[in-house]
């Protein structure tokens, strides 16, 4: 599908929580077929000698590992390949990834994976350049010091960690997931090639498709979106709408591969430029009490997320009904938002992801700390509707 996404984000009005001045992050992007050849020379070009490079262990049952330290030692480099991380990063993980990078004198950061990898592989910059605890840097900008060169390569479509000023991080202690932001997290390059996602399971493929939907959902309707963001955040919706589904049924094909890629890239330009909403806030949570898939719980809450805002200011979920090739023209704007939100819980039920919370483990007795700590996530400042502690319950207990 060739979406019309560039034209309705034009004619989108830039609605009353836009920011006047835009400033957008993004990295050097290099992006197609056999992209990952260049990570050497991009390497070696950023100053290493002894890159770090963090995967995990279901990358290093792939070509894509041997594939890349071959191309690094082919420029002159000598690697050091660190795996030790599990899904949902944990505080330890990080400070012992922080230990090898000093122990074999690393000077680039490298990631090669999804989402916990690049975020891991962020959490062993900020330690390289800071010291002290990862959990320190919860909030916005509180890196003091110049980090390491990243070069990130996903192997996943939906994440948007590659270009994002994000790092999640999970506190193991209070089992809650920590948001650190800032534009020293932006990697230097991305480096996106979409050979990487032949090698994913169906399910990861499942849950980071819908994890790029809800960032640019999120990103477009965001207090902080602005008309740069909007282009790109409705692009990636188009994008997953009419790609998702047949990157999986089809994973031999190579036009909805590269499609599903191109949309996690926008997606993720979108939101780490305008910020996300109450579907990320209330999933970083659920993930860090139950260390559970994060695309997967996006899919299973943001329906909930859309109708709660879509009350409130509909207005936004019009472009992106059209984007998702919903008949919305003679429709109520509000009726468009409900739309929406029906359309999001097809695809999900389409790739097979759960209903509720209650299939993936959460229960009552959840619920009310859950919605205690959605409340200290950065990214609900940017939900465009306020939400307090009984309202995040509700949509939580509407969820289960």
């Amino acid at each position: 599908m060739q979406p019309a996404a560039p034209e309705a984000a034009a004619t989108a009005p830039p609605g009353p929580e836009a920011p006047t001045i835009a400033k957008f992050h993004a990295p050097e992007i290099i992006f197609g077929e056999g992209a990952l050849a260049e990570a050497g020379h991009v390497a070696a070009r950023l100053g290493a000698r002894r890159p770090m490079l963090v995967t995990d262990a279901g990358l290093l049952a792939t070509p894509w590992v041997d594939e890349l330290v071959g191309h690094l030692r082919a420029a002159g480099l000598t690697p050091t390949v660190w795996s030790g991380l599990t899904p949902n990063p944990k505080d330890h993980e990080i400070a012992a990834g922080h230990e090898r990078y000093v122990e074999a004198g690393c000077d680039v950061i490298m990631g090669l994976g999804g989402g916990s990898v690049i975020d891991a592989g962020k959490g062993v910059a900020l330690l390289a350049a800071n010291g002290g605890n990862i959990l320190d840097f919860e909030g916005v900008d509180r890196s003091r010091q110049p980090i390491p060169p990243m070069v990130m390569i996903p192997s996943t479509a939906g994440t948007g960690a590659d270009v994002s000023q994000f790092c999640i991080v999970t506190d193991t202690a209070q089992r809650t997931k920590i948001t650190i932001i800032g534009r020293t997290l932006v990697p230097d390059v991305s480096v996106t090639d979409p050979r990487l996602l032949t090698t994913m399971p169906t399910w990861l493929a499942a849950a980071t498709g819908l994890d790029a939907l809800t960032h640019g959902i999120e990103a477009f309707v965001s207090r902080a979106h602005n008309l740069l963001t909007d282009h790109h955040a409705l692009t990636s919706v188009a994008l997953v709408n009419g790609n998702l589904v047949r990157s999986i049924d089809e994973p031999s094909e190579r036009t909805p591969r590269l499609l599903m890629a191109q949309a996690s890239l926008e997606a993720g330009l979108a939101f780490t430029n305008a910020i996300l909403g109450a579907a990320h806030a209330m999933s970083h949570q659920v993930g860090g009490l139950l260390d559970l898939p994060h695309g997967v719980i996006n899919g299973v809450l943001l329906p909930h997320v859309v109708r709660f805002n879509a009350r409130a200011h509909p207005g936004r979920y019009v472009p992106i009904a059209r984007a998702l090739g919903l008949p919305v023209d003679a429709m109520p704007p509000e009726e468009a938002g409900f739309a929406v939100a029906d359309r999001v819980r097809a695809l999900a039920d389409a790739v097979g992801v759960p209903k509720c919370l209650g299939e993936i483990g959460v229960t009552a007795e959840h619920l009310p700390v859950l919605a205690r700590t959605t409340l200290h996530d950065a990214c609900l400042a940017t939900n465009p509707r306020a939400a307090d502690v009984a309202d995040i319950e509700a949509l939580f207990r509407a969820a289960l």
